[in-house]
């Protein structure tokens, strides 16, 4: 594991990935131990979104949305084409997905993530194929889209590939660290 500081610069590598048409898998079983639900936001408050946001994130230097304004994010939940599904199970979010599907025709799954604690325990590659499920059950959808980078999960990139997505592009990007990261090895 290598440990950065904050105001340390890091490099690192976006990878755009897209899927074109449905994928040919059905809908996934239930991870064993898993006692909750899957369930659609209705109208979630900006709070909720960045909570959602720092518990998934807060190991992959997610900060982006830090800077922007709580009133660009509700209004951007608010969109009817944008869904924030949650996992609650045992009684609290155990991770989530967003879905934007405001471009005609195609959908970025936006945001996806568990909570530290619960990956390497198959809720991942069920909530991962739920979510890509539930995009194509839009009507007219044509692709799919989502990326990663190497700030996030060492496996991140090789799940959305097992799940169908194909490599579309890739960018060398420079991000200021605004508080302390580890990053994990893979």
């Amino acid at each position: 594991m290598t440990t950065y500081r904050a105001g340390d610069t890091v490099e690192y590598t976006v990878t755009f990935l897209e899927m074109t048409a449905r994928p040919s898998y059905g809908w996934p079983v239930t991870p064993a131990g898993m006692t909750g639900a899957l369930l659609k936001a209705e109208k979630p408050p900006a709070w909720y979104f960045r909570a959602l946001y720092d518990a998934v994130g807060r190991d992959y230097a997610w900060t982006d949305l830090h800077d922007t304004e709580e009133g660009d994010i509700a209004e951007w939940l608010a969109n009817p084409d944008v869904a924030l599904y949650s996992l609650i199970d045992h009684g609290w979010p155990r991770g989530f997905f967003v879905l934007d599907a405001r471009a005609d025709e195609s959908c970025d799954l936006a945001y996806f993530g568990l909570v530290p604690g619960l990956v390497g325990r198959g809720f991942g590659s069920w909530m991962l194929r739920t979510a890509i499920l539930t995009a194509w059950a839009r009507e007219g959808l044509s692709c799919l889209r989502v990326n990663t980078c190497t700030l996030d999960h060492p496996r991140a990139l090789i799940q959305y590939q097992k799940q169908g997505f194909t490599l579309v592009r890739q960018e060398t990007r420079k991000r200021l660290l605004t508080r302390d990261w580890t990053l994990a090895e893979s």
